[in-house]
């Protein structure tokens, strides 16, 4: 691990996809509002992270991967805050297209006692513009000389479609590994990636299979195989980790490395960081997703979108080791 770790400086990954801003905000319940039926929120702290896509690409940098990213942000001061975020971690910005019609994506979290007490989003969700998806496909295209893998983070936020995927896989040709973290409604846009991250209910959507046990599991793994013509998809499954299915017929069921789960936000974003960046610097796919399930297991255990690094991956590795299971042949 330590000497595939040394290649993850000289590997460059490009980050397409949907930028945001988590925003939580923290403080104390002591009454119940006399307006209406709800907790009154005394705020006594707020923090803003990155999101999304934005999430990925800084856990591709922490993990010491050269990391390029392509998205879309607004003319606004949450898009201000995230470019100075970006310049801050020294992020290319190339990349970033300022569209002064949608505001930048906020996920903005109220959170008192340890609990979650309401959720509120500022997004617009209709496609981006055609001259947006120009620039964006201009960066990507100056990009291939210096990188070995793409991820695509798509959280339905409207710079994601189907002909930008059909472009970026165009460009990238057979040499670049492209990854997906998938989401619901937008499965049939992943025809032809290289791995797609679909957790358990993703899953069952994207192949119409209720996935409540190891044979229905082996089903819609097999099925998004043939479905997608993908070379490989990997069902994160929560508390019963991950399953890693290829062509080959090798079906690899990792444990989870958790120990205690305090914020499973994010988690996705450092799995596909994690993986994308091991494989692209010359891990096997199962090697690599036994790295990203370690990275799962230490992310889960911090409070809001974060990130890992590599020691701790290997710290991680030095505690836990899970009894891995690859079934031939299925």
């Amino acid at each position: 691990m330590k000497e595939l770790f040394k290649k993850f400086s000289s590997t460059g990954v490009l980050v397409v996809g949907d930028l945001m801003v988590d925003r939580y905000i923290y403080g104390k319940v002591k009454r119940i509002s006399p307006e209406a039926p709800v907790p009154v929120v005394e705020v006594n702290n707020e923090t803003l992270l990155l999101g999304g896509a934005a999430n990925v690409a800084h856990n591709v940098q922490s993990l010491g991967g050269q990391v390029y990213i392509a998205g879309t942000i607004g003319r606004d001061t949450i898009g201000k805050i995230l470019t100075n975020r970006f310049n801050e971690l020294g992020f290319d910005t190339e990349g970033i297209v300022v569209d002064g019609k949608r505001p930048t994506t906020v996920k903005t979290r109220v959170i008192a006692h340890s609990q979650q007490v309401v959720r509120f989003d500022r997004e617009i969700k209709s496609e981006i513009s055609r001259s947006t998806m120009s620039s964006i496909l201009s960066y990507i295209k100056s990009c291939l000389p210096h990188i070995k893998g793409i991820i695509i983070s798509d959280y339905c936020k409207g710079l994601i479609t189907k002909g930008l995927i059909k472009k970026i896989l165009e460009l990238a040709g057979p040499r670049k590994f492209v990854t997906v973290d998938p989401k619901i409604g937008h499965f049939n846009y992943y025809t032809g990636v290289s791995l797609i991250t679909p957790n358990i209910n993703e899953a069952s959507f994207g192949t119409g299979i209720d996935i409540n046990d190891e044979k229905s599991l082996l089903s819609a793994g097999k099925s998004l195989l043939k479905k997608l013509q993908c070379k490989a998809v990997m069902i994160t499954r929560g508390e019963e980790g991950m399953s890693l299915f290829e062509t080959n017929g090798k079906v690899t069921h990792i444990p989870t490395c958790a120990q205690e789960v305090y914020d499973v936000s994010g988690a996705g974003d450092t799995v596909i960081a994690a993986l994308t960046l091991s494989h692209a610097s010359g891990a096997p796919l199962k090697e690599a997703a036994i790295i990203a399930n370690h990275a799962a297991g230490v992310v889960v255990t911090k409070v809001g979108t974060a990130v890992v690094s590599q020691q701790d991956i290997i710290k991680s590795s030095k505690v836990c080791k899970p009894q891995v299971t690859t079934l031939k042949n299925i």
